[in-house]
């Protein structure tokens, strides 16, 4: 290859076209077809003996030969292949379709394609493709065998040591903050890309939605208990389906359990009646026949406490950044009414403070001056017991909601409070103790505080 070829994108796509140089006047299209059908059914098969709990999911996935196609690419519903270009790769390696079938299902297994519109899509075809490929890599498997798996696994070792946990969001983070040449992108794609991403632009027009590949996941996700207790098994595997089928939450919405109604200084237009009001204008001058009205009912947040856990597991600025974010959502004119009542609590095993936050001066003073205190055990009960002690005291007329940022390793009060309480994970993990039946629990990643994304 030369410095021209290297400086160019050499994905496996464009290579798949060169090799798919014939014409189909020259093709016994019907026996091509056939022998190539033939060549994915075994592949297939051989998955489904290897690989049980992966039945659902093939199950959902079509084959269908595209002849002139020059590679292979899926649609969530189908994988289309050209079958001269499939043959050839056969041949050359008797694995590779095997290959080819895994590292297109596990795409959709672990939701690849349904993110492609939020992401620069370079990146993500790489970091997707990778993370597939390490998956299928650490199963072992015997029968998709491929020349360059020794370097794939070596390249994937140190990239390890770099990212942690192989998952396309994390390797696509790492390639966002350290950008790789050209060449070095031209390595990857020999490395990892089986298959080209055309069909993931359309998302509309998918034959099976994410909703219904949410479902398949979660399926494969409980079959692997009983299909996989050493055979295949992957710490990648499961780690990338915990990605996948975790719940996504919209931060905002979430928040919109502590509004309440109550009037605001506003203008009412439902009520406001403009004819009335120009036509006082124009006949009498400045004489308005009806004054607008200056009130209407709206939900907001007017009460909210946000409790911290500064014991010793909790990070500095991962806390502060939470912070940020979550009064970021807030402080907007259509979420906050003009007076508030925000307490931020921190607390380990015990409450270390209690700012109390009126408007935004006060939260910009707490971010810049106010400091973490702590760093001990973990006890939730403190906090409870503390905002119970304050609405007793009429610090509060009407709390709606309680959100508490933590590890998840704490005692929990045993009674469930007057208001809704929501406790926010930095990741799963079902070691933590069980969280009560009244509190709403969920898991925001620690890489999106850090890079204060949008809630």
């Amino acid at each position: 290859m030369d410095r021209k070829q290297e400086g160019e994108r050499g994905s496996v796509w464009d290579g798949q076209q060169k090799q798919a140089e014939y014409t189909v006047k020259d093709t016994a299209s019907g026996q091509v077809n056939a022998l190539a059908g033939e060549v994915m059914q075994l592949a297939r098969d051989q998955i489904i003996v290897n690989m049980r709990f992966l039945d659902v999911a093939l199950s959902r996935l079509k084959q269908e030969p595209k002849l002139g196609f020059g590679g292979a690419a899926a649609d969530g519903g189908r994988l289309c292949y050209d079958p001269v270009w499939l043959l050839k790769q056969y041949k050359k390696e008797r694995d590779y379709p095997v290959r080819l079938y895994l590292h297109v299902l596990l795409h959709y297994v672990f939701y690849h394609s349904f993110a492609y519109g939020e992401k620069e899509q370079e990146l993500w075809d790489l970091a997707a493709d990778a993370a597939v490929e390490n998956v299928i890599l650490e199963m072992g498997l015997h029968m998709a065998v491929l020349e360059t798996d020794a370097e794939a696994r070596n390249k994937l070792h140190y990239l390890k040591e770099d990212v942690g946990v192989l998952t396309a969001e994390r390797i696509y983070r790492y390639l966002k903050n350290n950008p790789v040449s050209n060449r070095e992108r031209v390595r990857w794609s020999r490395l990892f890309c089986r298959d080209a991403h055309v069909y993931w632009h359309e998302q509309e027009e998918l034959s099976i939605t994410e909703e219904q590949w949410k479902k398949v996941s979660e399926r494969i996700k409980a079959d692997l208990k009983s299909f996989s207790k050493d055979k295949n098994r992957s710490e990648s595997l499961e780690k990338n389906l915990a990605e996948a089928t975790k719940d996504r939450y919209n931060y905002a919405q979430i928040l919109q359990k502590f509004t309440v109604m109550g009037e605001d200084i506003q203008v009412n237009d439902d009520e406001f009646d403009y004819i009335y009001y120009t036509y006082g204008l124009s006949e009498y001058g400045n004489m308005p026949l009806v004054e607008p009205l200056e009130y209407k009912d709206v939900k907001k947040v007017k009460e909210f406490v946000i409790a911290l856990d500064t014991s010793a597991s909790c990070r500095g600025e991962t806390v502060k950044e939470f912070v940020r974010k979550t009064y970021s959502i807030l402080k907007g004119t259509e979420n906050f009414f003009q007076k508030i009542n925000v307490h931020i609590i921190q607390c380990d095993n015990e409450v270390q403070s209690d700012t109390k936050i009126t408007g935004a001066e006060d939260f910009d003073a707490f971010m810049k001056e106010g400091k973490l205190k702590g760093f001990g055990s973990t006890d939730f009960r403190p906090v409870f017991a503390y905002v119970e002690k304050l609405a007793a005291e009429g610090e509060f007329e009407n709390l709606k909601g309680l959100i508490y940022f933590t590890d998840g390793y704490g005692i929990y009060p045993p009674q469930m409070p007057g208001y809704d309480t929501i406790f926010v994970f930095l990741d799963e993990n079902n070691q933590r103790p069980e969280l009560p039946p009244w509190a709403i629990g969920i898991v925001l990643q620690e890489e999106d505080f850090l890079q204060g994304t949008d809630g």
